[in-house]
């Protein structure tokens, strides 16, 4: 490493998936926790995403079916980060973890294959071309087929706001970067 502050998006290429176990029924409560505790001591330049990974499922009764959802993996929640004393403190002793996956206190990086089996997108930043003041075109969703111009953009969440033309009136929604295409 050079003597230069290393930015967070190479921070993220570094980072590793790591798995995580928790009390089984406590996997939210966990990954909220652990977000929360991120925040609240900016550690953002080391843990980058939790994730519970879930599958959507179809349940019968009565006749009726509804779609619901379900963990993958009960117990277990999935940690983005770059393992370093405070972090590895930090997600070890949030309320519900009982530890890292890995022998002893050592945790083990999943590989590459393993995270896309999991089904866990990998959220590097796409390089994207639009700035403020674009015009957009919504191609899924509920404003399909709208025009708009982009407000603002939200590189971390792949969120733009957009001004819709909507009843007469210019109406600001927030879309994902995959609804979107630029004109």
């Amino acid at each position: 490493m050079s003597d230069k502050v290393e930015s967070r998006a190479d921070r993220a290429k570094r980072a590793k998936w790591y798995v995580v176990h928790t009390y089984s029924g406590h996997e939210n409560k966990v990954k909220a926790n652990i977000e929360k505790m991120v925040e609240n001591r900016g550690m953002i330049d080391d843990i980058f995403e939790v994730a519970v990974p879930t599958e959507e499922y179809i349940d019968t009764k009565g006749g009726k079916k509804k779609l619901k959802e379900r963990k993958l993996f009960p117990g277990y929640v999935l940690v983005k980060m770059i393992v370093n004393d405070v972090s590895w403190y930090l997600v070890r002793n949030t309320r519900g973890v009982t530890g890292f996956v890995g022998p002893g206190s050592k945790p083990v990086p999943l590989t590459d294959e393993e995270v896309k089996a999991l089904g866990v997108q990998d959220t590097t930043l796409p390089s994207i071309d639009l700035k403020e003041k674009d015009v957009i075109k919504v191609i899924t969703g509920p404003f399909e087929n709208f025009m708009g111009t982009i407000e603002s953009i939200n590189l971390e969440k792949k969120k733009v706001k957009v001004f819709v033309s909507m009843f007469g009136r210019e109406t600001l929604v927030e879309l994902d970067f995959d609804q979107i295409e630029k004109l």
